[in-house]
C-alpha cells in the first residue's frame, strides 16, 4: 500500500493505492490498482470508518472540499465516521477505463485507452466483466484489510448500494451496518420485468413534466422532428438521434431535473447554448464509458442482459417520442457518440455476457448486519416494490418510505444521511 497525506483547512486527507488482482478468483491474472482516500474530519481520528460506495456503475468517488460544503453529505458523515472514498475499479484513480480521441484526415476518431489499448474485442470485454460489483466488494476488502480495520459501515448511493447488498451476501462479517439511498436492488426477478417496471414509471414522470409545463410536449415532438432529420448536433459535431434524444429524460428522475430540462427546451435548437446545455443533460457518453458499456449488468443477477431496456420499450413509448426515458440504454448510442464508438464491439460482447449471481437468498437472509434503507417512493431507477421485497430478505433492515426525495436525495439535503443514522442507531426520526 502506497500513501500520502494532504490537509484542508479542518480536514486530513489520507490517499491510499494498492495492487489488487483483476480476478480475484485468478490472481494470475494481473493486478490493476485501487486508490482510496481516507477523510478525517478535525478531532475524527479515533472515529470508526465509514466506506462509500458511489452510484454508477462508472462514477468515481465524490472529491472534498472544505467544510461545509462538498459533498453534502459529508460534514454529517464526519461527525461520526472516518470516511473512506472508494474510486471504484476503472474510475477515477482506479486504473480508469476511457478512450482518446484524435482527428485524423479531417475525421474525429476514438480508440479505447489503457489499460483496454492493445486487446483484442473479446479480451476487452472479459476484462470489463471484472469491474461488477462482486469485484468491488473484493477491493473494498483489500483496502479495509490494509488500513487494519476489522469491520466497518458502508453508504451505499443506488448502485453502490446494490454493491453494498453483494457485500451482505458475501462477507457480512466484515460489516458493523450499511446505510443505503435509493439502493435496494432487486433479487430473483428477471432484468425484463425490472426494465418493464421503469418504463411504466417514467411515463408517469413524463406526464407529471408535461403537467407542470404544459408547453414543453409540443417543444419535446418538434426537438425529436428536428434529431431525425439530422438537425439537432453536439458541440462536438456528433448527431442526436430521436432515441438518443429521449434520454434526457434521465433527469425527471432527479430533484431538480424537470426544472432543467424545461430551461433547455426553453432554448433555441440552433444555438450553442443549447447545443452544450444538451450535451450535459446526455448521460450515456464516452466521459464515463462504464456508465454506458455496463449500466446493465447493474441488474444481471445471473443472466445476460441482451440490450434488455431496448427489448422492454412499450409500444407506447415508441409511438409516442414526448414519452422520455430514464435509465434506458439504446444500442444506437455506441454508433452516435464519437467516444463510446470505441466501445460499441466490446458493449455487443458485455450484452451477450452470462454473468454470475450477485444475491444469493438465503445469504441474504442470513446477513446478520443492521441495514438503514432510504427508499423513495416514486425512484425511477430502482422500483419501490422490488426495494421493499429485498428488504424483507433482510434479517434486521430498517426502512424509511419517503415521497419527500427523488433518487438523488442523498446529494441534495444532509438530512437524508442523518435520519438513516438515527435509525441504524435505533433512534427514530424527529
Amino acid at each position: 500500500m502506497r500513501t500520502t497525506t494532504e490537509a484542508l483547512p479542518g480536514l486530513t486527507l489520507t490517499s491510499l493505492t494498492l495492487d489488487v488482482p483483476l480476478d480475484h478468483a485468478d490472481p494470475a491474472a494481473g493486478t490493476i490498482e485501487i486508490f482510496a482516500r481516507v477523510v478525517t474530519g478535525e478531532g475524527g481520528e479515533d472515529r470508526p470508518y465509514l466506506v462509500f460506495l458511489q452510484g454508477g456503475p462508472g462514477n468515481e468517488a465524490p472529491r472534498p472540499t472544505l467544510v461545509p460544503a462538498g459533498p453534502s453529505w459529508l460534514p454529517r458523515a464526519l461527525e461520526e465516521f472516518r470516511v473512506v472514498l472508494l474510486d471504484q475499479r476503472g474510475t477515477g484513480r482506479s486504473t480508469p477505463v476511457s478512450a482518446t480521441v484524435a482527428r485524423r484526415e479531417g475525421r474525429v476518431e476514438a480508440r479505447v485507452a489503457a489499460p483496454l489499448a492493445g486487446l483484442g474485442v473479446a479480451d476487452q470485454a472479459a476484462y470489463l466483466t471484472h469491474l461488477r460489483a462482486d469485484e468491488i466488494v473484493h477491493d473494498c476488502e483489500a483496502v479495509r484489510e490494509a488500513l487494519g480495520v476489522p469491520r466497518w459501515t458502508v453508504l451505499g448511493q443506488s448502485f453502490g448500494g446494490f454493491t453494498a447488498l453483494h457485500y451482505l451476501s458475501s462477507h457480512p462479517g466484515s460489516l458493523a451496518g450499511a446505510l443505503l439511498t435509493g439502493g435496494l436492488s432487486a433479487v430473483g426477478h428477471p432484468i425484463e420485468d425490472i426494465y418493464a417496471t421503469t418504463w411504466r414509471t417514467m411515463i408517469r414522470k413524463s406526464e407529471e413534466h408535461y403537467r407542470r409545463f404544459p408547453g414543453d410536449r409540443d417543444r419535446v415532438r418538434r426537438l425529436s422532428a428536428l434529431c431525425a432529420q439530422g438537425g439537432i448536433s453536439l458541440p462536438n459535431g456528433d448527431p442526436v438521434s430521436a432515441d438518443r434524444f429521449r434520454t434526457v429524460g434521465l433527469r425527471l428522475g432527479m430533484q431538480g431535473g424537470s426544472e432543467q430540462l424545461h430551461y433547455l427546451l426553453g432554448l433555441d435548437p440552433g444555438s450553442a447554448a443549447f447545443a452544450h446545455d444538451l450535451a450535459a443533460l446526455l448521460p450515456f457518453t464516452g466521459r464515463n464509458p462504464l456508465y454506458a458499456v455496463l449500466h446493465e449488468s447493474s441488474y444481471a443477477d445471473g443472466v445476460a442482459t441482451r440490450w434488455a431496456a431496448e427489448r422492454t420499450m412499450p409500444d407506447q413509448v415508441r409511438e409516442d417520442v414526448t414519452l422520455l426515458g430514464g435509465e434506458h440504454l439504446h444500442r444506437s448510442l455506441f454508433a452516435e457518440d464519437t467516444e463510446l464508438a470505441a466501445f460499441a464491439e466490446v458493449a455487443d460482447l458485455v450484452a451477450e455476457h452470462a454473468w454470475n449471481r450477485l444475491y444469493l437468498l438465503e445469504q441474504l437472509a442470513r446477513a446478520e448486519v443492521p441495514v438503514a434503507a432510504a427508499v423513495y417512493q416514486h425512484d425511477a431507477y430502482v422500483p419501490l416494490e422490488y426495494s421493499l421485497e429485498t428488504a424483507a430478505l433482510l434479517p434486521d433492515c430498517r426502512t424509511w418510505v419517503t415521497s419527500e426525495y427523488e433518487h438523488n436525495g442523498l446529494r441534495m439535503d444532509p438530512a437524508v444521511l442523518d435520519h438513516l443514522i438515527g435509525l441504524l442507531r435505533g433512534r427514530r426520526w424527529q
